[in-house]
């Protein structure tokens, strides 16, 4: 059964840690990023998510991670956990960040 609570990790190495997740589905964690185009050194960030919960072990989910302690920007992310067929659990998402810009006309250029 798929379980968020704990350490994952990435493709490209950042980490993530969900603490418990309480019996409505709803979690809060920390996410240590790797890679990030801000000027200020990387910080772990915050984030707040929700899971569904059902029976199949194969739930849906997404969280928020605010990167306010280095950069204007606040990710989402979605996805859905599986468990493969060595019994390992793995999450595939999807993510929209979006920068802050100073103008309206900038808007084009702020998510990614």
């Amino acid at each position: 059964q798929c379980n968020l609570t704990g350490w994952w990790k990435n493709d490209l190495g950042s980490k993530m840690q969900v603490f418990k997740v309480d019996n409505k589905g709803n979690f809060s964690g920390m996410y240590h990023t790797a890679v990030s185009s801000a000027q200020k050194p990387i910080q772990p960030s915050p984030l707040q998510g929700s899971q569904h919960l059902d029976d199949d072990e194969q739930c849906t989910f997404g969280f928020t991670v605010n990167w306010q302690r280095f950069s204007d920007s606040t990710a989402v992310f979605v996805g859905q956990c599986f468990v493969d067929d060595k019994e390992q659990e793995v999450l595939q998402t999807a993510w929209l960040l979006r920068e802050k810009v100073d103008h309206l006309d900038s808007d084009w250029k702020a998510t990614r």
